[in-house]
């Protein structure tokens, strides 16, 4: 039962039976444990879905980071191709935009009333 040959003939001694009897309890231990593993059919599921959903996750953090970069060249690109003056005078607008939201806000909601009940009026 053991691998180690043995160097002289007759009856194993008793401390040799205790070390085949422990080896041989190892073995069925790891064994047993082995075929619970595969006929755990819940575990191996959870194991399954935590790995797809890391897989998930690595891809959509890798397309984010090529969105990312993609707006960010597309930034690059719209502003050395649009004139200066251009760049110049959206950049007032917006300043003025945020510091003007409230009247701004309410000027669309305004006009949003005013389309939908043009809009009821001339369904009548």
């Amino acid at each position: 039962m053991t691998k180690e040959p043995r160097t002289h003939i007759g009856a194993p001694t008793p401390d040799e039976l205790r070390e085949q009897v422990e080896h041989t309890r190892d073995e069925l231990g790891r064994t047993v444990e082995a075929l619970a593993a595969k006929a755990d059919i819940k575990t191996q599921a959870k194991e399954k879905t935590a790995a797809v959903k890391e897989q998930a996750a690595e891809k959509t953090a890798l397309v984010a980071d090529q969105i990312r970069v993609q707006t960010q060249q597309a930034a690059q690109l719209v502003k050395d191709t649009t004139p200066d003056p251009v760049l110049h005078k959206a950049g007032q607008v917006a300043t003025v935009v945020r510091a003007n939201r409230t009247p701004l806000l309410v000027v669309g909601a305004a006009l949003v009333v005013l389309l939908l009940v043009r809009r009821g009026r001339s369904r009548r």
